[in-house]
């Protein structure tokens, strides 16, 4: 896949899954170590990503450093329908998968589900370029928008305040608190929304420790690693709502 934002000079290129499916397979399983296990089990999310391969496989690409002879960072995106608007923007990842086109409801957008770098290279400005690749990608297939469920890095960090309160968050210099929203900002990305329940995911107990490292006793509210929000157990269930914040790049 040519692309315009590559490097001059850089050893990248991009290769979709659509192109090349076998090195698609072997090389993303590096991948899956991104992500804090438990959200690899979401209620309906999981019938999102199924959808991705193979009826959306040009817009699943790996950035492959020729220089190392590996992927570097991995993009996957899915188009939907959406008609520009606030109050037709899908309530969260969960509502994507009711959004997905067919041959009477064309894609209008896309949106990025996923930008993945390989552990060791973080701080190369690779999840910069995943955006850049997937604007193109959006461009290519005459689509309107680029939109972002967004994962803010440090959310984590302050799980019992709300998404809405956090993402409005501000630095001096009037950028996002947040690295993983910043990274957005500067590529002229606004914010939409904030969604407090974006991707639910609901599972026994044994799971969530498992998952976690951690033991819940009792029925509550609990914090726990890499969250963003509470955690709630009741009668041998935990229960969590992911919240993202929905922001739009230009095109």
């Amino acid at each position: 896949m040519l692309v315009k934002c590559l490097p001059i000079g850089s050893s990248y290129e991009v290769i979709t899954a659509k192109e090349r499916y076998s090195l698609w397979e072997a090389e993303s399983e590096q991948f899956r170590k991104v992500w804090p296990e438990y959200n690899s089990h979401g209620k309906h999310s999981t019938e999102l990503f199924l959808e991705l391969l193979p009826r959306f496989s040009s817009y699943q690409f790996l950035i492959f450093d020729h220089s190392i002879e590996r992927a570097v960072a991995r993009g996957r995106a899915i188009p939907f329908c959406w008609d520009g608007s606030l109050d037709d923007l899908p309530r969260g990842m969960d509502a994507l998968r009711l959004r997905i086109p067919d041959d009477r409801h064309p894609a209008t957008a896309l949106a990025a589900l996923a930008a993945e770098v390989s552990s060791d290279l973080r701080g190369n400005d690779l999840s910069r370029l995943i955006l850049q690749v997937m604007a193109e990608c959006a461009r290519a297939a005459n689509l309107q928008a680029l939109v972002v469920p967004v994962r803010p890095n440090w959310k984590d960090r302050y799980p019992l305040i709300p998404m809405e309160q956090y993402a409005n968050w501000k630095r001096e210099d009037g950028l996002p608190f947040d690295p993983w929203m910043r990274v957005h900002s500067r590529l002229g990305a606004s914010i939409l929304r904030a969604e407090e329940h974006s991707l639910n995911i609901e599972a026994p107990v044994s799971s969530w420790e498992s998952w976690t490292g951690m033991v819940f006793p009792a029925d509550g509210a609990y914090t726990f690693p890499a969250g963003l929000a509470p955690l709630v157990v009741e009668n041998g269930v935990g229960s969590y709502w992911e919240p993202n914040v929905w922001m739009q790049h230009p095109l």
